[in-house]
């Protein structure tokens, strides 16, 4: 009887903890939930889309609001949103797999990999094209939300090659698509194929990314949700200006830009990317993982990025850099986001339709309720 009754305590012990263990993630499940609902009311935030990892597993994936706000369309997990600037880590895996093949080398001059180049562009780095510190002037005019040159792809190409350096190369951090525009134009030379089909065969199709597509805001897709922002250009003042009003936004994302930006995905799909990166199924080596992530120095021995959290930049990913919980945090026209967190073994991916809401910081709030300490 004793044995029995000590099986029995065993079991009933198991149970318990068990149940407890469960009654942990509800709750964890319901904060998260709540807070994100409250996000929704502060930021007026349409619609959104969110995935929690732990574990290389999904634990977490809601999806809430509307997609689409006119036709009162909910979101729903297969909800296609724009990534915009997250397809860069597209890009940084491209050209790690291309380095595994032993095709390219990201301290390598890029003059050794491209021709014609302007002879003060040739010694730029692999590196330092992705990590933003290159120098190069921008093909996209901040004035006018345009090319440069103003008379589309071919003319812009044509003018940014003509105009000064920004800076010297590695001297100082300058966001720009000049960079990410060299960085497709190599991936499709030694890749042997389209950047799109490159993304495709390499990474999206491996793991099973059937939904993610390229493309163009106004692109009619099924389950694409529109994006929307509360600010317009007032070309009077050069400055966005905020309204009361939702706004219905217009992007074009040019094929030459391809590896920099114009992506839509959800958040499901972003997690088997994720999960398929850290299992090594997208790079062999998990030493190229790390070198991935690890953030560009500029010429100084110092870092710099965004700003604020994002306080570096790696090949294609932006970086939180600290002492306690840092990150690997991608975003993309101030609407999507996600953020790995290597030490604590979580990842969380945040998609919504309002540009401007800054869901890195989201993600950051939702990432202190898993933190042990």
């Amino acid at each position: 009887m004793s044995m029995i009754r000590h099986s029995l305590s065993i079991l009933l012990y198991s149970i318990l903890l068990l149940a407890g263990k469960a009654s942990v993630a509800q709750t964890t499940t319901e904060k998260i939930n709540k807070f994100l609902h409250e996000k929704m009311v502060d930021e007026q935030i349409p619609g959104l889309q969110v995935v929690v990892i732990r574990g290389n597993k999904i634990v977490l994936s809601e999806a809430m609001g509307m997609a689409n706000v006119a036709f009162s369309v909910p979101v729903t997990k297969n909800t296609l949103f724009s990534i915009n600037s997250i397809a860069k880590v597209f890009t940084g895996t491209a050209i790690m797999q291309l380095v595994e093949e032993g095709k390219i080398g990201i301290q390598k001059p890029v003059g050794d990999y491209l021709d014609s180049l302007p002879a003060n562009w040739q010694p730029v780095t692999l590196r330092q094209l992705l990590g933003h510190t290159s120098g190069l002037p921008d093909i996209e005019d901040d004035s006018t939300g345009g090319l440069v040159g103003n008379k589309g792809e071919a003319t812009a190409w044509k003018t940014v090659q003509a105009m000064p350096m920004q800076a010297e190369p590695g001297d100082r951090f300058s966001y720009n698509a000049t960079n990410y525009l060299l960085l497709q134009k190599v991936i499709e030379k030694y890749g042997k194929l389209p950047f799109e089909q490159f993304i495709r065969k390499y990474q999206l199709n491996p793991v099973g990314m059937t939904k993610t597509i390229f493309g163009n805001s106004y692109d009619v897709e099924k389950n694409k949700a529109p994006t929307y922002c509360y600010y317009y250009f007032d070309k009077e003042s050069g400055e966005y200006v905020k309204r009361d009003q939702l706004l219905e936004t217009y992007e074009n994302f040019p094929k030459i830009f391809r590896a920099d930006a114009g992506m839509f995905s959800t958040a499901e799909e972003m997690a088997r990317w994720i999960i398929a990166l850290q299992d090594n199924r997208l790079l062999r080596k998990k030493e190229n993982i790390k070198t991935m992530w690890e953030p560009v120095k500029l010429n100084n021995g110092k870092i710099e990025g965004f700003g604020d959290i994002l306080n570096g930049y790696a090949l294609g990913w932006p970086v939180v850099v600290r002492s306690r919980h840092p990150a690997i945090a991608p975003i993309g026209g101030g609407r999507a986001a996600f953020m790995i967190y290597p030490e604590d073994n979580l990842s969380i991916i945040l998609l919504t339709n309002l540009s401007g809401c800054s869901p890195e910081l989201i993600i950051d709030q939702i990432a202190g309720m898993y933190f042990t300490n």
